[in-house]
């Protein structure tokens, strides 16, 4: 039977850059498996066309189970299928989170997790467009850039906020977060630079790195409660790899804990009645579900805003503010401005337009991921349970309301034109609610399935290794302990860093001391 040293499962945010920095030693072996295939699809490549993928070959097309505070819509969860995973079919904005998100990781016991332990990772990565600095690196593969020939109305979105007393902010992720600027994008060469792109494609020469894509894992292999391979089905055969060292489990916060329920490890009633034998029980599997929620505020425009190629289109300027009832330590809305139309569904979507979309980046949504059977290829059960809090909902009605304050500034009467939606009309804080309730989304970004912790819920350590098993790890945005204030890409990415240096430290310490030879 074929034997790796590592294997690493699911080559997207996080799962490419272990896959890079393991086999930095040409002594280490490492196969990383994908169920998608290669990054082929043109539109993967072209910034612009990144609404585009969602809902095609290259994305899971995962839906939620009917939302019980949203009059039973189902929520759409696009995860990338495909090599480099959600980097190759997100909306290629880079904004790492706020200082405090990873202070608050290592209050709730997460030993070397604060923001000045994790800052040299996200400095690794990088490579800055706008230079060296204290919290930028220039040496990394991944191109962090500004956008070329901007829409100019995406300035005026900038001029408003700071006309209505908000503070400019040229890097969100520098000193502060709070304020308003423009949003950097992971862009190469006027190409999305997903971590495929940046991580893998330069080191597929490497003899001591297989790529298998096609490849569905089915199940981790135990001997007992050690790790020692996985099973997976590539062109309809299932096959079997062993390891020497450890698996990586990097699917995602959808599929991670999936997997590890399809293998025996979760809440063990739950997988007893699905006729799985327990492995360990581990009831925290699949729990902890947090996501960002999205609202849209659509406008028409008579003028022609000339989107940018190297622009996603929805995402130029942003705005972090602090809502009327937060009482937290970082922002809680982050306002996006984009020169397309973007209507939710049930509203007029083509012409021309301009969009602010209004995301909750601190909600109290919880939900969970669940095995829908022991078939491998279904789809699991999500519940998102989306404004299940009244705050939440009037922290988006707050945002609605600055969002057309800024629309409604003298900056933007050339280009301002009807409300598409809500609508001019809808102005009580009853009616912004029902349009809430009835329109909003996803902002695509599922964390803490898997958490990292101490405590009875938490379902990996520290280091990232599974409790209660040996030899098995879990790396990507499952292990956040709580969902950041901002986007998730980027620290996908730096968990990808990190856990490679606590991979690395691990086999240092496992190797036996060879006694010096005095001649």
């Amino acid at each position: 039977m074929t034997q790796y040293d590592y294997i690493v499962i699911g080559a997207g945010s996080a799962g490419c850059v272990v896959a890079n920095r393991l086999t930095e030693d040409a002594e280490t072996t490492v196969l990383l498996l994908e169920a998608g295939n290669p990054d082929n699809k043109p539109e993967i490549h072209t910034p612009l066309e990144c609404t585009r993928l969602p809902g095609t070959e290259v994305d899971w097309g995962y839906f939620s189970e009917p939302e019980p505070y949203l009059n039973g819509r189902r929520i759409f969860c696009p995860r990338g299928k495909v090599l480099g995973g959600s980097s190759s079919i997100n909306f290629l904005v880079y904004i790492r989170g706020n200082a405090y998100d990873y202070d608050h990781w290592q209050e709730l016991g997460n030993t070397g997790w604060s923001y000045q332990d994790v800052l040299p990772y996200f400095k690794k990565s990088e490579n800055q467009q706008r230079g060296a600095s204290e919290y930028h690196g220039v040496d990394g593969e991944l191109s962090v850039t500004d956008v070329i020939s901007p829409a100019p109305i995406s300035q005026r979105f900038i001029d408003a906020a700071v006309a209505l007393g908000y503070d400019y902010n040229p890097d969100f992720n520098g000193t502060h977060q709070e304020g308003v600027g423009r949003i950097q994008l992971t862009i190469k060469d006027g190409k999305r630079h997903s971590t495929a792109a940046a991580f893998l494609m330069p080191i597929l020469h490497r003899p001591n790195l297989t790529v298998q894509t096609g490849a569905l894992v089915t199940r981790l292999l135990f001997e007992g409660t050690r790790t020692v391979g996985v099973e997976y089905l590539h062109q309809g055969m299932l096959h079997q790899v062993r390891i020497n060292q450890e698996v990586i489990l990097s699917a995602g916060s959808f599929d991670s804990p999936k997997l590890l329920m399809l293998s025996g490890v979760g809440d063990a009633k739950q997988l007893q009645a699905l006729e799985i034998p327990v492995v360990v029980d581990l009831p925290g599997v699949g729990q902890n579900l947090r996501d960002h929620i999205l609202v849209a505020v659509p406008y028409e425009t008579t003028s022609d805003l000339h989107t940018a190629i190297t622009s996603n289109g929805c995402a130029e300027a942003g705005l972090f503010v602090y809502s009327q009832i937060n009482q937290g330590v970082a922002p809680d809305l982050e306002l996006i401005f984009g020169p397309i139309m973007w209507a939710p569904p049930g509203y007029p979507n083509s012409g021309l337009g301009f969009t602010g979309l209004i995301a909750l980046v601190n909600p109290e949504n919880i939900g969970s991921v669940s095995l829908r059977s022991p078939d491998p290829k279904d789809a699991p059960i999500i519940r998102l349970n989306y404004l299940q809090s009244q705050s939440d909902v009037q922290k988006l009605i707050e945002g609605v309301r600055i969002m057309r304050q800024l629309f409604q500034t003298s900056v933007f009467d050339e280009f301002r034109g009807r409300e598409v939606a809500p609508g001019a009309d809808v102005t009580s804080d009853a009616a912004l609610a029902t349009y809430i309730r009835e329109t909003c989304g996803t902002v695509f970004h599922p964390v803490s399935t898997c958490k990292m912790g101490t405590d009875p819920m938490a379902v990996v350590d520290p280091e990232l290794r599974v409790y209660g098993v040996e030899g098995l790890r879990v790396v990507d945005a499952s292990i956040m302990p709580t969902l950041n204030t901002g986007h998730t890409n980027a620290p996908a990415i730096m968990i990808g860093e990190k856990a490679a240096d606590l991979i690395k430290a691990a086999r240092r310490v496992s190797q036996p001391v060879q006694k010096a030879i005095v001649n």
